[in-house]
């Protein structure tokens, strides 16, 4: 049978649970608010969890103070048996980690890479993004070490691993050679940045923006919503394409293959006109030339600029459009054609 002082215990500690737990559910976004105002909603979302997490942060810290006041002496305290030491520290794991997620929205609040010119917010969220990662890892690892030591099994297991550190060190180091490479690979595109999140990049003949850079790995959003999937030292061995490495700005070409009898200096004019009736051109450039002559047709490249990748893209094709449209209505025998010389033959006939 269960003494009554113990469930008298029992009783007042989950009334304790309770009560911390509703003072906490109102108290605690209050006291947020009076020292920092969200604005995003990501900030928002990262304070909610944060403050959810203080909730049981808050009970482990005062339980263990309070519970001696109210605890039958023949009872054991809880708040220092081992379970409850473990659960206090996957707390306060907990907490380092929301607490840490709220610092990085509320510093990356003022770096959005939605507008033109991106290229200083790109490099920081790329630089906060990877170190928070590895900050993540350590808090994880020191608090999986200070489980470990609340077990004398565990302790005298450790004991062991260290006697014979320097065989384990050396099949570890074979065992996880790729996976140290990654991790160093990815210090050096933290820092250096080769590739920023938000990138256009060409990587194995597809074309897309880099989505997300993880410890190890690259994730590429492919034009067609594909996800194309890379290890991060694939980008520090293998030579790619990074359209945005210094500005978004480039040059879009378009080629047309015509008659040799078409008039240049008109398709100029046309070119001229169809640019400055868009919004999608940047004004920097604008060129036409005849780039080749073969027997048939002439090659005429028309050089264009656009702010970014997708606005030379779509300019590109509305150049072509117009341009056809043109010379089909102005100069229709201008189009490629094929000439067959006919000779009506000469020769007598015999009886």
């Amino acid at each position: 049978m269960i003494e009554k002082d113990t469930l008298l215990f029992l009783g007042t500690s989950l009334g304790l649970l309770i009560l911390i737990h509703l003072i906490l559910q109102f108290a605690l976004p209050q006291i947020v608010k009076l020292f920092y105002k969200p604005s995003s909603s990501r900030v928002k979302r990262s304070i909610g969890k944060f403050t959810q997490s203080l909730k049981w942060g808050f009970f482990f810290a005062v339980f263990p103070i309070i519970e001696p006041y109210f605890s039958p002496p023949n009872l054991l305290y809880i708040g220092r048996q081992r379970f409850f030491v473990v659960l206090s520290i996957i707390t306060l794991t907990w907490i380092i980690i929301e607490f840490s997620n709220v610092i990085r929205h509320i510093f990356l609040e003022k770096f959005t890479y939605d507008k033109e010119d991106n290229l200083r917010e790109r490099r920081v969220i790329t630089q906060v993004a990877f170190i928070r990662k590895l900050f993540i890892i350590g808090v994880v690892v020191i608090a999986f070490a200070a489980i470990l030591m609340n077990f004398e099994s565990a302790r005298k297991i450790g004991t062991g691993l260290l006697t014979s550190a320097g065989i384990l060190g050396i099949i570890i180091g074979f065992a996880a050679q790729k996976s140290i490479a990654n991790l160093l690979a990815g210090f050096q595109i933290a820092f250096t940045q080769p590739i920023r999140i938000d990138d256009v990049v060409v990587v194995e003949g597809e074309w897309g923006k880099i989505e997300e850079i993880n410890l190890t790995y690259v994730v590429v959003q492919i034009w067609d919503q594909r996800r194309l999937v890379l290890p991060i030292n694939y980008f520090i061995e293998k030579p790619f394409q990074n359209w945005t490495r210094t500005t978004a700005a480039i040059w879009g070409t378009v080629f047309i293959y015509v008659d040799p009898t078409v008039s240049v200096g008109e398709i100029k004019t046309k070119l001229k006109e169809i640019l400055e009736a868009t919004p999608l051109w940047d004004k920097k450039v604008q060129v036409l030339q005849v780039t080749d002559w073969t027997e048939k047709t002439i090659e005429l490249r028309c050089l264009m600029s656009a702010k970014d990748s997708p606005t030379a893209f779509d300019l590109r094709c509305l150049v072509r459009e117009e341009l056809l449209l043109y010379l089909q209505k102005t100069q229709p025998n201008s189009l490629p054609k094929s000439r067959v010389l006919m000779e009506k033959a000469t020769g007598k006939q015999e009886d």
